[in-house]
């Protein structure tokens, strides 16, 4: 396991960043992601995977060369550092993917991917909302670290005001205790200003474990459990601290809920390709799709008649819709649709989200609605370019 930290450690982050979507993600959120993923060496010969295989991860290939061979599709040569997506996307797979040169491979959960580029997405939309909204005028920095917080990452990205709305401030001052080892905690606390110390007691004594400033987070644990506190936490400046109570975080988990409607409602099915492009018995025929995902996952392919108005920048491009029609936002999972669908909700639109995304759609049946084809909005109308 060491070894394995040591050669992630040595990743470059800079080359993670033009590989896609992983560049849609925050560095703490890609750090994150990180810490959960596995980097390994394959050698020539080695399959990832074969043809018509399910599988819960996405290969990011980084150095060395990777055949993809299709069952009807021509053999297609993969090269570290010219390969930016994920090795042969889709389930189940639609190729087998066989290393033809010493390759240096990522592999990454799918589900973990999608759910950090959710937060990701959405807290780059939340920051901009928040800096709209003058009682944050001060606070921008502050909350600007908050939003990467890991205790974010447990509550849906929806309920991240009612999270902000909970928090009560405490005025402290250097030399107090905040919380102590062994007792039981029923809150947590964010320092908006000052410094304090994290001390824990063990066979060897005291030991100080960190010191933290503002915009983190401590005493966590006590939301999501029932434990004791595992730190001594005391403040080395005068500062003010916001509580959140777990009585008040605990209904937050809860997701909020928005109308979903499944890819055969949208025109989306398995029949014959014959219908690919039609939407002829679909029960939202008159809808306008909306693909939220970020412009470079957008490029690489997406569902015909479909624009790209992505989730992180939902502020800015929200004006190009109109009030008066139907739009269905779809991604790679649906949770980055549901999440948009909420957000546009929100702010007056009529939209629903498509339950399962592309994903969820068979790999040869996706392979049938999907274009590179360009498509904007104009006055709320789809134009293809």
């Amino acid at each position: 396991m060491d070894h394995q930290h040591s050669r992630m450690a040595q990743l470059d982050l800079q080359q993670l960043k033009t590989l896609v979507p992983l560049k849609g993600l925050m560095d703490a959120h890609l750090r994150a992601l990180l810490q959960e993923s596995e980097l390994a060496y394959k050698f020539a010969g080695d399959v990832l995977f074969e043809a018509g295989q399910y599988d819960p991860l996405e290969y990011f290939l980084l150095s060395g060369e990777v055949e993809l061979q299709g069952r009807s599709a021509p053999l297609e040569l993969l090269k570290g550092r010219t390969c930016l997506t994920a090795i042969g996307r889709g389930q189940p797979r639609q190729a087998q993917a066989k290393v033809c040169a010493d390759a240096q491979v990522l592999a990454v959960n799918r589900s973990r991917l999608d759910q950090l580029l959710e937060w990701s997405q959405s807290a780059q939309y939340l920051l901009v909302d928040l800096a709209g909204q003058r009682q944050f005028d001060e606070d921008a920095a502050w909350l600007n670290t908050v939003l990467r917080s890991n205790l974010f990452l447990k509550v849906p990205p929806t309920n991240v005001g009612g999270i902000l709305a909970q928090l009560i401030a405490h005025t402290v001052s250097a030399g107090d205790v905040i919380l102590r080892q062994g007792e039981i905690g029923d809150c947590c606390y964010f320092i908006k200003e000052g410094d304090a110390e994290v001390i824990r007691d063990g066979e060897q004594g005291a030991v100080k474990v960190a010191t933290l400033g503002a915009g983190w987070c401590f005493g966590e644990d006590a939301l999501i459990q029932e434990t004791v506190r595992n730190a001594t936490v005391t403040m080395k400046t005068d500062g003010v601290l916001l509580v959140l109570q777990k009585a008040d975080f605990v209904p937050l988990l809860k997701h909020q809920s928005v109308q979903k409607v499944s890819p055969s409602q949208c025109g989306l099915t398995d029949n014959d390709a014959s219908s690919t492009h039609s939407n002829e018995g679909a029960t939202y025929a008159g809808a306008t799709m909306l693909d939220v995902r970020t412009e470079e996952e957008y490029n690489q392919g997406h569902l015909h008649s479909t624009a790209n108005l992505p989730l992180h920048l939902l502020h800015l491009k929200h004006r190009l819709l109109d009030k008066e029609k139907r739009y269905i936002t779809c991604c790679n999972s649906g949770a980055r649709a549901a999440t948009a669908c909420y957000f546009l909700n929100e702010m007056g639109y009529d939209v629903m989200a498509m339950s399962e995304g592309v994903d969820g759609l068979a790999g040869a049946s996706a392979a049938q609605y999907m274009t590179r084809q360009d498509f904007i909005l104009n006055r709320g109308e789809l134009v293809a370019l």
